[in-house]
């Protein structure tokens, strides 16, 4: 194993790096992976992981770590840099049978010491529930017995040269009646204990509440709403069944979705390489974006809902503007596939010509990321304040990180020159975790639409932070914007990209299950989105997609092979960072100044 600067060959794995915050080191004491730390022979298996939750118990040591590895789900006690790991005792493990695991997620909202809700996708398209804890299995959604519990074969035997209980179950093969495609990405929706949305590689999702029934005949389905490239139809029954709500979109597989901080709205990525935005409630699409080539395979939000970040079979990873709707930045520094995207709102800077008009603290921005809306309003009369004032902050920096197929960990810097390339730099005081402090996008604001037909830019340079004064409008969808943020928007994503003077009387909605509220006819808005198909040709060259040399191209702070085999986890904690490959092994990085002395158990 090579350290950075010490490796002969391009090919070593690095174990440690240095940004500007200083020395991230890999802790092998604190390595993740199979009980008998053995590779795990990846070939045709799904991509392994990871997901985490925090208990908030007493004794200080509240996080939960699952991940599965071919068809075995693990569930342990995460000690991250603080104390080495023990594989010999994982608190749950599940062996399954003519499927595989494919993702998971757990209802932060609901978990506690004694009891914690996961859902887990399936190979087979099936979804289960199960309680990690308590060692328990409560649904199974898109089976013919769905609703039931499964069939359990040799529950808590103990395991050889393990040490350990595990749960072997087998899903029954019947007829799957919801969608007989492999699970893509199941996540609880946010503020909700029991609604979540499941994407399958049939390019539908379905909506669940783990209250209702699921019906042991085929759904039946009505049109609910139908737009450019996608339709929304309801379970017609005569009594609440499973699924609520079919979403159709795109063609090909929806690869990954991602709801918004505030949980208004969902980015969805598709195997025809567009993003698709919508706002969840009204079922209105806000906007999209097209890949510069094949699918796109990952998506995430910045922690202030203004951007989103895609990655995909392009090798690139893309920023798109959630207020103007138009690509503002590529990056270029994967070989291979960009297999996951993450925003890092641990490390980030604000600049502020006035530094007087800096209110709250770092702790009450950590307790908003870790709490998303139910904490926002807490922070509605500083954002308003501080977006309302001539005092504006004139720089940001928002970093993120991007893992491929290429075995390398790239992280970026989305610097204020991108994001505003027309304001000018000013002495400023730098703040660190202020991330929702940022002023409006350029142009949030305009409504012309430049192609590079219209305006010929010159080339843009390689780089992360030099000016970008030629960068063409790509388009504002301002009036589409509003139209589709009327229906509620969370103040902390959308407070410094529209006006709300004439909505500062609108009250949060409640997350539900009920339909009503949501027009049958297909609002005629949809259709400005974009006129164009989905030919690549055709998009090459307007907003949808713009040139390579119409937008800035970003290049990474570090790229380093970190990796044997392919990664598929990415993922930034308070004191570390989160890396798995598709052998099983789950990896931590220390920050700078986050590792003390040598880790113990």
């Amino acid at each position: 194993m090579a350290t950075e600067g010490g490796g002969k060959e391009m090919n070593e794995i690095k174990t440690q790096f240095t940004t500007r915050e200083g020395l991230y080191k890999l802790l092998p004491h604190s390595e993740y992976s199979r009980p008998n730390r053995v590779p795990f022979n990846s070939q045709g298996s799904n991509p392994v992981r990871v997901s985490f939750v925090n208990l908030n118990d007493q004794s200080g040591n509240g996080d939960r770590l699952c991940f599965n590895v071919g068809r075995e789900l693990y569930f342990y006690i995460y000690k991250g840099v603080r104390k080495a790991a023990d594989l010999s005792k994982p608190i749950d493990k599940r062996i399954y049978k003519g499927t595989q695991p494919t993702c998971h997620d757990f209802n932060h909202l609901t978990a506690t010491a004694e009891s914690v809700s996961l859902l887990v996708g399936f190979s087979a398209g099936q979804v289960q529930l199960i309680d990690p804890i308590k060692k328990e299995t409560s649904k199974l959604f898109n089976e013919e017995n769905s609703c039931q519990h499964l069939w359990k074969v040799d529950w808590n035997e103990e395991r050889e040269n393990e040490g350990s209980k595990t749960s072997e179950e087998a899903l029954v093969t019947v007829q799957r009646l919801i969608d007989k495609s492999r699970v893509t990405c199941v996540k609880w929706v946010p503020g909700s204990e029991s609604l979540f949305l499941v994407a399958h590689s049939s390019g539908n999702m379905y909506l669940y509440n783990v209250e209702h029934a699921c019906g042991t005949t085929a759904p039946h389905y009505q049109l609910l709403k139908q737009g450019e490239s996608f339709a929304v139809h309801t379970c017609k029954s005569k009594s609440t069944r499973n699924p609520l709500l079919k979403w159709t979109v795109g063609e090909g597989a929806l690869n990954e979705f991602a709801f918004s901080p505030d949980g208004k709205f969902l980015a969805c990525v598709s195997q025809d390489g567009f993003l698709r935005v919508f706002n969840f409630d009204s079922v209105e699409l806000h906007g999209t974006m097209k890949s510069y080539f094949g699918g796109l395979l990952c998506v995430c939000w910045s922690p202030d809902g203004k951007y989103v970040v895609t990655g995909g079979e392009d090798d690139l990873v893309t920023v798109w503007s959630f207020g103007d709707c138009r690509v503002i930045a590529r990056g270029h520094g994967h070989k291979s596939w960009v297999s996951v995207v993450a925003f890092d709102p641990y490390t980030t800077s604000v600049e502020e010509s006035d530094p007087m008009e800096l209110s709250g603290s770092d702790e009450d921005f950590q307790d908003l990321l870790h709490f998303g809306r139910d904490r926002a309003n807490s922070t509605q009369s500083r954002l308003s304040k501080r977006n309302s004032t001539e005092s504006r902050p004139v720089s940001v920096t928002y970093r993120f990180g991007s893992v491929g197929q290429d075995t390398q960990l790239c992280l970026w810097d989305l610097t204020e020159d991108i994001l505003f390339p027309h304001q000018p730099l000013s002495r400023a005081r730098t703040h660190t975790n202020v991330m929702n402090a940022t002023s409006p996008p350029a142009g949030s604001t305009g409504n012309s639409v430049t192609t590079p037909g219209n305006s010929a830019p010159p080339p843009l340079p390689r780089s992360n932070s030099l000016p970008h004064s030629a960068v063409s409008s790509t388009g504002s969808k301002g009036s589409i914007a509003d139209g589709a943020i009327a229906s509620g928007v969370s103040k902390f994503a959308t407070l410094s990209l529209h006006d709300r003077k004439d909505r500062h009387h609108e009250k949060d909605h409640k997350r539900n299950h009920s339909m009503g509220h949501i027009s049958s006819k297909s609002s005629d808005k949809l259709n400005l989105v974009t006129k164009t198909k989905t030919d690549p040709a055709k998009t090459l060259g307007t907003p949808l997609c713009p040139r390579m040399e119409d937008v800035p191209l970003l290049e990474p702070l570090i790229c380093k092979k970190i990796a044997h085999e392919r990664l598929t986890v990415l993922i930034f904690l308070e004191d570390c960072i989160v890396t798995a490959c598709q052998e099983g092994f789950i990896c931590t990085w220390g920050r700078p100044g986050k590792v003390g002395s040598p880790v113990s158990r």
